[in-house]
């Protein structure tokens, strides 16, 4: 069973896109540095963390590349390859509109329009457009890994009867 203190430090540092120290996550989870470097450092073992030296302090952030793994599992897991392939299709979809209704190639291109509007509601619905994209470009990339990573891993995630 867990105590509270692990709790919160392994919660906190599931969120950890930006590394930070072990006395940071103390504050933030009201434990002191030494619990939380104890239960940083198994995350770092379990590989869900990262754990990096810059100069006089370790930093701590989440191991982006399994966290990759663990969300490519986890899309063949709960879809099937229709499902991955439409919602592929739709995320492609949705970009080419963006690119041809405002006549851009990418999410910083959208963004940069932004100095040539004149309504600030214009401006927030690109600022606001942008970073959509940005986040169906980095789930486009996920999404094609699970489609076309489908086989081989739903072969090794049978259970051996």
């Amino acid at each position: 069973m867990l105590r509270a203190s692990e709790r919160r430090v392994r919660a906190v540092a599931r969120t950890l896109r930006t590394p930070r120290t072990a006395s940071w996550v103390a504050e933030e989870t009201e434990t002191t540095t030494k619990t939380a470097q104890k239960y940083l450092d198994q995350l770092v073992e379990d590989n869900v963390l990262q754990k990096t030296d810059r100069g006089s302090q370790t930093l701590y952030c989440v191991d982006q590349l399994m966290s990759s793994y663990r969300e490519v599992a986890t899309l063949q897991r709960e879809h099937d390859r229709e499902e991955l392939a439409d919602a592929i299709e739709s995320m492609r979809a949705r970009i080419t509109e963006w690119e041809a209704e405002y006549d851009v190639e990418s999410p910083s291109e959208l963004l940069a329009s932004v100095a040539d509007v004149d309504t600030p509601d214009e401006a927030e619905r690109r600022r606001e457009i942008a970073g959509e994209w940005d986040h169906l470009a980095d789930r486009l990339a996920i999404m094609k890994t699970a489609l076309k990573e489908y086989d081989w891993a739903t072969d090794r995630d049978e259970v051996p009867v």
